[in-house]
């Protein structure tokens, strides 16, 4: 039996959060870490737990007592810039492009809507562990052709695909440079095109595009 996804949540809404939590308590194959209101906090407890997910709303309060504090994007991408870190989902009510833009820039994994039905989210939680992207329906075809900015799509090379198709596995540099048997100076080179060619920043991006125009098997 495969080990239960250990998540790390985090909303500023503590009646949101204890209704995710009771949610989350009734799916065996996910265990709740740790919990908190505050991007601060969120990136803090990341280094500190080492959970696999963490389930991340957009628009956060501040830590008691501070006049200020970090949003769920500024978490997200202090979190997803340390090595070996654990992969982000965001949570939230707000869908538009800006705001999913911006989050998939910081290194988010997928992005949900809090309208989601709980097998939804529970699958999408899953795929993020194992490294797959998860966008809610109602947000992917805009916020990818956003992402696309207009551009014709640009051919992959055969290398390319096949780094695009490890990437899709959930495979990191070092796992993509071992499968291929190449270095990881090449896969980064290889990743640069390829982000280039989809019009994207991220992997996660990337895989999205990918799977949008059916460059993956």
């Amino acid at each position: 039996m495969n080990a239960p996804v250990r998540l790390l949540l985090c909303d500023d809404h503590v009646v949101v959060r204890a209704g995710l939590l009771a949610l989350l308590a009734s799916e065996p194959g996910i265990e709740v870490v740790g919990e908190t209101g505050s991007g601060e906090e969120a990136v803090a407890l990341a280094g500190r737990l080492r959970p696999d997910v963490v389930l991340m709303d957009l628009q956060l309060g501040p830590v008691t007592g501070a006049a200020a504090g970090i949003d769920g994007v500024e978490a997200t991408r202090r979190i997803t810039a340390v090595p070996g870190a654990p992969y982000v989902l965001v949570l939230t009510t707000y869908d538009t492009d800006a705001d999913v833009r911006r989050a998939v820039e910081a290194g988010a994994t997928g992005y949900l809507l809090k309208a989601e039905r709980p097998e939804e989210l529970f699958a999408a939680i899953h795929a993020a562990a194992r490294g797959r992207t998860a966008f809610s329906q109602p947000v992917v075809g805009r916020v990818m052709a956003h992402m696309r900015g207009g551009a014709a799509p640009g051919t992959l090379t055969e290398r390319e695909q096949d780094i695009l198709g490890q990437l899709a596995r959930g495979l990191g540099n070092r796992e993509i440079a071992r499968a291929l048997f190449i270095s990881e100076a090449t896969v980064k080179t290889h990743l640069g095109r390829i982000y280039a060619k989809l019009g994207v920043d991220t992997r996660a991006g990337a895989v999205a595009v990918a799977k949008e125009r059916r460059l993956l098997p």
